[in-house]
């Protein structure tokens, strides 16, 4: 190779392939991503490959958590539809998620009785973030809206793996207009939410000074 096609070379090297790394994340979707089960096992989540998510980051010690019924309420109406919803415990705000994994087990299975999957206990904010959240709160991959302000934010996926829409702790899974939302999504009608909309949601979802 003579000098100048190793100039060359290298010069695509370095401007090509940053494009091509950033065109690369630009298709990523959560089909990419795993979580880790209560038991420790890596589950892909390309498992739940063609169904609408709803993943929220859960908190059992929150004044929130009255909202986990809700999420059974709605894993029960419309899982046939094609929902699934996917709980991840965090103790990032305000340390109100069970530390003990027995303890925490004990309260999704026989307190709550969750009747969808609530995986390990996760950091989901800051540099430690699991790839998950970091793809999640990255407004170039996924929905505008930033670093997870507190429990329960919730991220409505659609069922080619991309996100649709971000809720804040405030958003009331139980409401009427959520149900609505989601039979909206599965139906293929819901259209992925605008920076607009998020930041008006982000603005009433903020964390509750009750909730610490």
């Amino acid at each position: 190779m003579n000098r100048r096609a190793f100039v060359l070379l290298a010069a695509f090297l370095v401007c090509g392939l940053p494009a091509l790394a950033e065109e690369a994340a630009s298709k990523q979707t959560v089909y990419d991503f795993s979580l880790v089960d209560q038991d420790g096992k890596v589950v892909p989540l390309s498992t739940y490959k063609g169904k609408l998510l709803l993943i929220v980051n859960l908190a059992s010690q929150s004044v929130y958590s009255n909202q986990i019924a809700a999420l059974n309420e709605l894993e029960k109406t419309y899982a046939a539809q094609g929902l699934q919803v996917i709980g991840i415990p965090s103790s990032d705000f305000g340390g109100e998620e069970l530390k003990d994994p027995a303890a925490l087990r004990k309260y999704y299975a026989d307190t709550v009785h969750a009747n969808f999957p609530v995986f390990a206990s996760a950091t989901i904010t800051g540099v430690n973030a699991i790839p998950l959240y970091q793809f999640l709160c990255n407004p170039k991959q996924s929905v505008p809206g930033g670093e997870i302000r507190w429990n329960f934010t919730k991220f409505l996926i659609g069922r080619d793996g991309k996100p649709l829409a971000r809720y804040e702790v405030a958003i009331d899974p139980a409401d009427i207009d959520f149900h609505v939302t989601i039979e909206s999504a599965l139906d293929g009608k819901f259209k992925p939410q605008s920076a607009e909309k998020s930041g008006q949601d982000n603005q009433s979802g903020d964390r509750d000074d009750d909730d610490q």
